[in-house]
């Protein structure tokens, strides 16, 4: 990959959304935090978003607490007087606790603190699930529509999944939505698929660690495709035409004599004549009617052709807010339980570390390339629920470490020492920090392979 093949149009957009999302995230984390520790008179020094060693972008002092914007997007944090985290403030801690530190405070209080930035994000994706639920509603694309069936690559057909297949069933249990076949296969690890083929149902078995290669397949976008007809939708004006034209409701059905019936059969039979005129025949009507058009150096058309779920069919299913209540936190839930999954998946070696781990790299890389804001706030509440879980996990560093330690102190009466809790946070940090440069790596490796 070269810097100038890189579309940067789309490289800004994707940056901005994940900016966006990134920084409404961590802003309500951290307020989570923020506001239960000035409930309970707690001296809050500073609110960060972003971090900032060495220097911060911009800071404000308002009453007690510094407000700024940090350098490095790894995440954000407040500054709780008396508290032992990431800041490492040692000097502040060899003094006696103050009424207004964190240390000073009952337990109960300590721990609402704690798991109050968690508390925030899983309301923050609930209210985003049922947001989108009630504006957007469910669109996907039903497999019965799918009348062409599906197109393959050499992934699908290692395990005999053909053109011309419509998928029907996972170990014996129907598929309604195909946009979830791929995402269903891994997370259930399916042994078989059902597919018809030609009037005649067939059951293929799905190897053992096929998952693996789905997961390490995902950058290419996916083994299975809706198959359709290549039908004109709008002509561009970079188009270049030398013999007639081609006008919306064409089907494309030869090149150069070479017939096709699909329009992933087109896109294989272009390739090669980049800067070249080539005879395209289309159906218009009950006539066949050739146009020579000219194909650029980028091997496009200059048309754009009717897209899969307009010529197949989308069901949307609409809800009324009251409706959409219960589907958000349905959608939670189920969000949650898929992560779940792919974790257990990675921790017992089903799906391969180097090929599921990213950084910051990968995650932006998720946003679509054009500002769409049903995808951006579907993402925004999936990092939510995401961002709720890795912070409660009983990791020293993290919020479920301290809240760990603080439950463990309200069960058993005993406190642990300033001096433990010191060394737990930089146990901690040092692990999340080589966990973090390690997904970096993987993912520079990934772009320059």
């Amino acid at each position: 990959m070269t810097l100038l093949a890189i579309d940067w149009s789309s490289v800004a957009v994707k940056t901005g959304q994940f900016i966006l999302s990134f920084s409404i995230l961590v802003v309500l984390h951290e307020l989570g935090h923020f506001l239960p520790a000035r409930w309970f008179k707690c001296r809050v020094e500073k609110f960060y978003l972003f971090f900032n060693p060495w220097f911060s972008l911009w800071k404000t002092k308002k009453g007690e607490t510094e407000y700024g914007l940090g350098w490095i997007p790894f995440g954000g944090y407040v500054k709780i007087a008396g508290m032992i985290d990431e800041s490492m403030d040692k000097e502040q801690m060899k003094l006696p606790p103050q009424e207004w530190e964190f240390r000073a405070k009952p337990a109960w209080q300590r721990l609402i603190i704690m798991v109050g930035g968690v508390v925030v994000n899983i309301l923050l994706a609930i209210v985003i699930f049922i947001g989108i639920t009630w504006v957007w509603g469910e669109e996907y694309l039903p497999v019965k529509n799918l009348k062409y069936g599906v197109y393959t690559d050499s992934l699908a057909r290692s395990i005999g999944i053909k053109d011309g297949d419509r998928i029907v069933a996972m170990d014996g249990r129907a598929i309604e939505n195909f946009g979830t076949l791929e995402a269903e296969l891994v997370l259930h690890d399916a042994k078989n698929l059902e597919v018809e083929r030609d009037g005649a149902k067939l059951v293929l078995p799905v190897p053992d660690g096929f998952i693996k290669q789905i997961v390490k397949h995902k950058k290419f976008g996916g083994m299975v495709f809706p198959r359709y007809p290549a039908i004109v939708d709008s002509v561009g004006n970079t188009a270049e035409f030398t013999q007639g034209k081609l006008i919306k409701g064409d089907q494309l059905i030869a090149i150069n004599g070479k017939s096709f019936a699909y329009y992933n059969e087109f896109e294989q039979l272009k390739k090669g004549y980049e800067d070249s005129v080539i005879t395209v025949a289309v159906l218009r009507g009950a006539d066949t009617v050739n146009v020579g058009v000219k194909v650029s150096s980028k091997g496009k058309l200059g048309f754009f052709a009717v897209s899969p779920l307009s010529l197949l069919g989308t069901v949307t299913k609409k809800y009324t807010l009251f409706e959409a209540v219960p589907q958000g936190f349905s959608r939670c839930w189920e969000t949650l339980d898929r992560y779940i999954t792919g974790l257990k998946q990675l921790f017992t070696g089903k799906v391969a570390a180097s090929d599921s781990l990213g950084s910051v790299i990968s995650i932006g890389n998720t946003f679509p390339g054009v500002w769409d804001w049903e995808r951006f706030w579907t993402l925004t509440g999936i990092f939510s629920i995401i961002l709720a879980f890795m912070n409660i996990l009983p990791i020293p560093a993290l919020d479920g470490g301290h809240a760990l330690f603080t439950i463990i102190e309200m069960i058993t009466g005993r406190k642990p020492s300033d001096k433990f809790m010191e060394y737990a946070q930089m146990v901690g940090m040092i692990l999340l920090l080589g966990l973090m440069a390690y997904a970096l790596g993987l993912d520079f490796w990934r772009l320059f392979k």
